[in-house]
């Protein structure tokens, strides 16, 4: 009937033989580098996959007594180039940190270029440590930095009050970046 041969409103029981042309399925060029997406279009497959990784470590103790973001007080810092402008970039830092004597309150974050990922006075994270004691903390961002140009990450520590020490006895601290592709 008439109704049967409408493809817009056939019930998919009713096709019992024969193919349907991929042009009339939706739009766009459907060959096996695309699917079709539910919106009816056919779009290329990718995204989410990782372009590059990017690690830097370091084991040497630091200290820091700094109540804002201390730019270089950390060597824990690596350089990262997009391919394009959409990519996301996940970045951890893993550290030891802690003190000798008293006990405080340690933040940590991850800057890109001059901007901080986490929140201007709390970073991405904080813990308290108490005197002699110390951590394995860590902090990861998944970061939208919008360029296709070089970009820096650097870890940064600050305290409430006090003396941090982090890669604390000379423990070893790495930063690695993820580019997850468009």
């Amino acid at each position: 009937t008439l109704a049967d041969a409408r493809i817009p409103d056939l019930n998919a029981s009713k096709i019992t033989a024969g193919t349907i042309a991929t042009a009339r399925l939706g739009s766009g060029t459907a060959d096996a580098t695309t699917f079709l997406r539910g919106d009816g279009a056919y779009a290329a497959a990718g995204g989410g996959k990782i372009g590059q990784v990017i690690t830097a470590i370091d084991s040497t103790q630091r200290t820091t007594s700094a109540t804002s973001w201390a730019t270089g007080s950390s060597t824990l810092t690596l350089n990262i180039t997009p391919a394009t402008t959409g990519s996301k970039i996940f970045v951890i830092v893993n550290t030891t940190i802690g003190n000798s004597s008293s006990a405080i309150m340690t933040y940590g974050t991850i800057f890109r270029d001059s901007t901080n990922t986490g929140s201007a006075t709390k970073g991405l994270g904080g813990h308290y440590t108490n005197g002699g004691n110390r951590i394995n903390q860590s902090y990861m961002v998944l970061d939208s930095p919008n360029t296709s140009s070089q970009i820096t990450y650097t870890f940064q520590v600050q305290v409430a009050s006090g003396t941090a020490q982090f890669m604390y006895d000379s423990t070893q601290g790495s930063i690695t970046a993820w580019e997850v592709l468009a």
